[in-house]
């Protein structure tokens, strides 16, 4: 059993809870859920996933808290797909398609190619549907508003990350299920839409999931009522 099940939030001397996020619930959403059904005093999340994002959330209670930065600057894990041929302002599903390309031709060895042009230390610019701020915004913010990339003042600036492994299957082309493991900050979005480009073509993510935050793993985690059930027990 995790470790999230063995303090009761009664006493709160400051837990680790591991949340497999479900979809369209927002990092937030799920901190609140949990701050109230279980009464927690002080709680946050170590490291958003997008509402679109399903998997491994990190939150911690009380005085683990402070634990926070030591546990979103871990290495973590994700599956998902991509497909190619298409794109959307957000990369995901969020934003409706905004253009349309010939996948012919494209073949599972470039593929391959292209996903290890962005393994190792790379370059990144955030997507504009990111929680980056410029200028004291954040950018979905302003890309809500309609703004795109490069009219956005004081411009989106590139970070350097690390994508430690860049695998992928285009067995179900255009679809291709893809496994990746990097440092903190980096965007999956941001690997999917530059992939995309390396093949002079488009590509969207349409589905993502967390699977490992350091050595935390996405089998060790509870839903959220799953939680909600055993903090109340253990409470009694």
């Amino acid at each position: 059993m995790s470790q999230q099940t063995e303090i009761s939030p009664a006493s709160d001397p400051g837990q680790v809870i591991l949340i497999d996020k479900p979809l369209t619930w927002t990092s937030f959403d799920v901190a609140n859920k949990l701050k109230y059904a279980c009464k927690f005093k002080k709680i946050g999340h170590a490291g958003t996933l997008d509402p679109l994002a399903t998997g491994l959330l990190i939150l911690c209670t009380g005085k683990m808290t402070k634990q926070i930065d030591q546990y979103q600057a871990q290495e973590k894990e994700y599956t998902g797909t991509l497909v190619l041929g298409k794109t959307t302002p957000s990369v995901d599903l969020e934003t409706g398609f905004d253009a349309e390309f010939n996948t012919t031709g494209i073949t599972a060895d470039q593929i391959q190619a292209a996903a290890q042009q962005l393994t190792g230390d790379i370059l990144q610019v955030p997507p504009i549907y990111s929680a980056v701020r410029v200028n004291g915004e954040r950018l979905y913010e302003k890309a809500r508003r309609g703004e795109t990339a490069d009219r956005v003042e004081g411009g989106i600036k590139a970070r350097q990350v690390t994508v430690s492994a860049f695998e992928v299957d285009a067995s179900r082309f255009p679809e291709v299920d893809f496994r990746i493991v990097c440092s903190k900050g980096t965007y999956i979005r941001s690997l999917v839409r530059d992939l995309g480009m390396l093949l002079n073509n488009g590509a969207y993510m349409s589905s993502l999931r967390r699977t490992r935050i350091g050595h935390f793993r996405i089998e060790e985690a509870h839903t959220i009522d799953e939680f909600i059930k055993i903090s109340r027990e253990s409470s009694v």
